[in-house]
């Protein structure tokens, strides 16, 4: 008996200290300085803005934050000159691997986690519309108070790291795979003139990630 209550305590004090950590980590990091609450579109809960440094929302939901390869945690400028959430400035062209992406290396906020493509091709088939918020091009989806902007904030060369399509197009990843090819990730990009929520992109791309509530 006395083992048993001694378990239940260490797990007791286990869960607080994860919950503890996942506020401190929204208090700490959350630049806007208000809680993300979503918005619900086709029963998913979407953030209304992109990841900026790993933990934290962008300020407004038409600023880019940062680009992010798949499986990575670490942030990398979405203007020149380049540089990454941990201060370097030499862009990382090598491949990640592995058939997930690990909770570990999620770059969303406590409570929130980069969407699969099934929730992605859902946001799509909400409908969209290629407009402007505050200056910037990109897509909402969704309609009415049910809706979320896009930026279309480009990405970084998978090779070289340069910036590519800046405000002509936009790439999210998801955080699911292509079991086909190894190297390989799938995402939603898109323009002015089209949508494609399966395109097969190289993991080591730089994109922008837009999460969804961690159900």
């Amino acid at each position: 008996m006395k083992k048993y209550v001694i378990y239940l305590i260490t797990i007791v004090f286990a869960l607080s200290a994860v919950f503890t950590a996942c506020k401190k980590d929204k208090e700490d990091k959350d630049v806007s300085g208000d809680e993300e609450k979503g918005v619900v579109i086709n029963g998913v809960r979407w953030a209304t803005r992109n990841v900026d440094m790993p933990g934290t929302f962008a300020a407004n939901p038409e600023d880019a934050g940062m680009f992010y390869q798949l499986g990575r945690k670490v942030g990398w400028s979405t203007t020149n000159p380049l540089v990454n959430s941990d201060g370097g400035t030499i862009w990382d062209d090598n491949m990640p691997l592995g058939d997930t992406w690990e909770q570990k290396n999620d770059p969303c906020p406590c409570g929130w986690r980069v969407p699969t493509i099934k929730e992605l091709r859902s946001l799509v088939a909400s409908g969209s519309s290629w407009d402007e918020l505050n200056g910037v091009t990109g897509r909402f989806f969704g309609s009415g108070e049910h809706s979320i902007f896009l930026p279309s904030a480009g990405g970084r060369n998978y090779t070289s790291g340069a910036l590519c399509d800046v405000g002509s197009s936009g790439y999210y990843w998801s955080s699911s795979i292509s079991f086909s090819d190894a190297t390989r990730g799938l995402d939603l990009s898109f323009y002015d003139g089209g949508i494609h929520p399966n395109i097969y992109l190289y993991r080591s791309f730089g994109e922008s990630i837009r999460c969804v509530a961690d159900q």
